[in-house]
């Protein structure tokens, strides 16, 4: 039988793993500047199984507008500009044999706008996952409660807590989010 603190501590780690897939989601979102993070995590087909990016070439922005990416081995080149394509990033590889590179133009206002729109949602799903694991904890240390098994003041405490816990995270959403929409919105 878990404690309240061991209970607490799970939804902790849960909030904050939401909140790191939020994260790791914004940076495939295409901003005005060339990054890494757009294409690092596109799968690719080679050697028989599928693969990040990252993990079967280098990856480098060499200036705002470019992407470059240099495969450790030659023979996977077709199969990194076949995901490319493949992905909704957006962009056309250009190869000369050896390297890939996508260059990243300006976003038009529209595009701009339906970015910002993809981000917000994204982030609202975060915050839906956060409010879920309190929802869930709140649930359980209430049955911990009615079971006996916790005193009814650290139950209260545990529920203040655990309310804390998911301002603390939606608010590191909110400032993932609004730094993510100032990147987009610069030119």
């Amino acid at each position: 039988m878990p404690t309240i603190a061991e209970v607490l501590e799970e939804s902790e780690l849960r909030m904050m793993g939401a909140v790191e897939v939020l994260s790791d989601a914004l940076r495939g979102v295409r901003t005005g500047r060339a990054s890494t993070g757009l294409v690092e995590n596109i799968e690719v087909e080679a050697y028989g199984t599928k693969s990040p990016l990252k993990t079967i070439a280098g990856i480098s922005t060499p200036d705002a507008r470019l992407i470059m990416i240099r495969p450790y081995d030659p023979s996977v080149l077709s199969a990194i500009e076949k995901a490319i394509l493949a992905s909704e990033i957006g962009l056309t590889p250009a190869s000369d044999g050896k390297i890939i590179r996508l260059a990243v133009p300006p976003l038009s206002e529209e595009r701009r706008k339906q970015l910002a729109a993809l981000v917000r949602s994204k982030a609202e799903e975060a915050k839906i996952a956060v409010r879920n694991v309190r929802r869930d904890t709140n649930r359980e240390i209430d049955r911990m409660k009615k079971d006996g098994d916790a005193p009814e003041d650290d139950c209260f405490k545990a529920k203040e807590r655990l309310q804390n816990a998911t301002k603390e995270q939606e608010d590191e959403v909110d400032a993932l989010i609004e730094k993510k929409t100032r990147e987009i919105s610069e030119v």
